[in-house]
């Protein structure tokens, strides 16, 4: 019995690593189409990551960036196509070009090398930043950004995870504490230690009567 609830306690832990790890490296491990700093355009793609070093060194963020500050943001040009075309930047505050302040304007320009990289020191709050490919016809990808915020989301799905793992355990305990074989299990145990603590009683008995012996033949004696 003891094996079985050491068993089915494991099986739930390793449940609960599984979709927590799943949670956590969704990033580095989904394919390219579907990574959520990708856009795409037909067969035209870009991707956006950023950066804090000053915050954390090896950190790699996308939309959601963690703390307000100075931030290096770096747009990948996926395709090459798109590096023969100008490409033309701009990151406005807010969530809408409309009624938002235009933080960053880079004119068009070729970017041979793929690769686009700009610092800006962020505020909390919400970003949008426009990409434009001059092609023919031009192409417009966009990222919502947000520095600081919560993501509820993000929250959720990390919760979830050991949410339903202490929901598995409580309902195999349940089942274990319900069962027959638990029942009869702890009915045998509840009886050796009831036959141990008669035993020590019986042994404590004849000690005592040895005594009582022993004394009355000294006293005899003497």
């Amino acid at each position: 019995m003891v094996r079985q609830i050491v068993c089915a306690g494991t099986a739930a832990f390793m449940l609960v690593m599984t979709l927590y790890t799943s949670t956590a490296g969704a990033h580095g491990k989904v394919a390219m189409e579907d990574d959520n700093c990708m856009r795409r355009i037909g067969e035209n793609m870009i991707h956006l990551s950023a950066y804090q070093p000053q915050e954390d060194e090896e950190g790699h963020y996308c939309t959601d960036i963690p703390k307000a500050g100075n931030t290096i943001l770096v747009i990948d040009l996926v395709d090459p196509a798109l590096r023969e075309m100008p490409i033309g930047i701009k990151m406005i505050k807010g969530d809408k070009v409309e009624g938002g302040e235009t933080v960053t304007d880079l004119r068009p320009a070729v970017y041979q090398d793929g690769v686009i990289s700009m610092q800006k020191a962020l505020e909390q709050g919400k970003y949008l930043i426009q990409v434009t490919a001059e092609g023919v016809p031009p192409l417009h990808y966009e990222y919502h950004l947000r520095v600081e915020m919560i993501n509820y989301a993000d929250v959720f799905r990390a919760t979830i995870g050991p949410l339903i793992g202490l929901l598995l355990t409580a309902i195999l305990g349940y089942k274990l504490i319900r069962s027959r074989r638990f029942r009869d299990w702890m009915a045998s145990r509840g009886s050796k230690r009831t036959e141990k603590g008669d035993e020590g009683e019986k042994s404590s008995a004849v000690d005592a009567e040895k005594t009582s012996i022993n004394k009355q033949t000294k006293d005899g004696e003497s």
